[in-house]
């Protein structure tokens, strides 16, 4: 396969999200067994208002602040505050990648969760155990219409994906959220600081990350229309953020109960839900500038 990438945003990729266990043998595996908060991830891909949502912090006591990375297109706009939710993730307790070879070796399947709790030494019921499952289940519940989907649990894979969606011979480059200070704070008013940036995005894929015991990566494109952003903002504490948000111009095909429609109060075919990437999760765009 002929596929080229931008090369400095892949060697990023490589250096902070999702680097391989050192060593090989027992080693390895004790990186691979080192499972970092295995509880179930949601991937998260009533409005009054954009105000009425900034108004308390403290009113949103009884909703999982997890889920406030949601907002409309008619929110990005320079100047208006929001809550959010930056999920924040230590790479170096973080599961790697393992090799492409040893990854197909190890079966990836609903079917075999007791052989792999057994291979991986985890108990039935355990915390571990459930996070294996949800993740299992996730990758295979079948594609919404007009959806592709794949689960890479490797670099190679999860490049092979996006090459067969972007075009094998196309350059792409991979878009992140930055957080440029350092701070505990997961959840505050952010404001946006100038004009969201819109990046040029005919065709993209989004991969998010799952709790498993190596690394695994949710990937998925929709044939829809989808809007990316780099947003500039600036937190209450003073911390800075350049995040990627994505914006789905349909959700005719969305279940009724998606978390983002409960956290806006809309409906599905609601065009112009978007939503922020934690640092962890990422998009790949083609590269025009090559």
């Amino acid at each position: 396969m002929s596929m080229k990438f931008a090369a400095l945003n892949f060697l990023l990729l490589l250096l902070l999200l999702l680097r391989y266990a050192d060593g090989r043998g027992d080693e390895q595996l004790e990186n691979v067994l080192r499972l970092h908060s295995m509880d179930h991830d949601r991937r998260i891909e009533d409005d009054g208002g954009l105000e009425a949502r900034v108004d308390s912090l403290s009113h949103m006591d009884h909703m999982d602040q997890s889920v406030m990375v949601f907002f409309t297109l008619k929110d990005l706009k320079a100047g208006n505050s929001m809550p959010i939710y930056f999920r924040k993730k230590d790479p170096s307790t973080s599961p790697r990648f393992l090799p492409r070879d040893e990854a197909d070796a190890i079966a990836f399947s609903l079917a075999e969760l007791p052989t792999l709790l057994r291979f991986f030494s985890f108990s039935q019921g355990s915390p571990q155990a459930k996070a294996m499952e949800a993740t299992l289940r996730e990758c295979e519940i079948p594609a919404i219409k007009g959806e592709v989907k794949f689960c890479a649990t490797s670099i190679e894979s999860m490049l092979d994906f996006a090459s067969s969606i972007l075009g094998s011979n196309s350059d792409f480059k991979i878009l992140a959220t930055e957080h440029h200070t350092k701070s505990s704070i997961v959840f505050q008013n952010y404001t946006i600081l100038k004009a969201p940036n819109e990046i040029p995005a005919p065709r993209m894929v989004a991969c998010h990350t799952m709790p498993y015991p190596y690394a695994v990566l949710y990937c998925h494109s929709q044939e829809t229309q989808n809007r990316v952003f780099k947003v500039s903002l600036g937190g209450e504490n003073g911390d800075r953020v350049t995040a990627v948000a994505v914006c789905h111009m349909d959700t005719s095909q969305w279940k009724r109960d998606h978390v983002s429609f409960r956290v806006l109060g809309m409906e599905p075919g609601t065009p112009g839900i978007c939503h922020f990437f934690p640092a962890d999760n990422f998009v790949l765009v083609p590269d025009s500038n090559l």
